[in-house]
């Protein structure tokens, strides 16, 4: 049992990490489109704005885990598991791809590829996390809720921000 339990948070660890090479890789867009065009202004602003909902994601993460510790980890260490990180962090940067993808990938199929990867690995996060035991399903699934909101939030920014033609 430990090592079933083992091998699902090293799965969830890994998928964590993906998580975040990709987000590396639209950092380093960003990075060498305000190289290029000599200006942070001139950076898409589908990337330019990706950070609000990554320090969204940071404040909940250090409210909860930090402050206001509502629930501990089923496997009894003790450790604050409202909201499940690994969630919320997987599935905050994916929604936020899948919300861009169409800018920088133009082929229908490959996007399609890509978004039911991501919908697949985000699924197992959310699995993983409650069967290596780190946490309720209600951690999961508020993660989910927060993931959500913060994407909105991105939304609303971009729809605010686009430009009138």
């Amino acid at each position: 049992m430990y090592n079933k339990l083992m091998e699902w948070n090293t799965i969830t660890n890994i998928i964590l990490i993906t998580s975040f090479i990709v987000l590396g890789i639209f950092v380093l867009l960003a990075i060498y489109e305000w190289i290029t065009r000599k200006s942070f202004m001139k950076i898409d602003r589908e990337l330019r704005w990706m950070p609000v909902p990554l320090a969204l994601m940071a404040a909940v993460y250090f409210i909860f885990d930090k402050i206001f510790v509502l629930n501990v980890r089923p496997d009894g260490s003790g450790e604050p598991s409202f909201p499940s990180t690994h969630v919320m962090v997987v599935a905050t940067i994916f929604f936020l791809v899948t919300m861009i993808l169409p800018k920088y990938i133009k082929s229908k199929v490959a996007r399609a590829v890509l978004e039911i990867m991501m919908i697949a690995l985000i699924s197992l996060t959310c699995s993983g996390r409650v069967l290596a035991n780190k946490h309720w399903v209600s951690d999961v699934l508020a993660a989910l809720v927060f993931a959500f909101i913060f994407t909105m939030v991105y939304h609303v920014i971009l729809r605010v921000t686009r430009k009138k033609k």
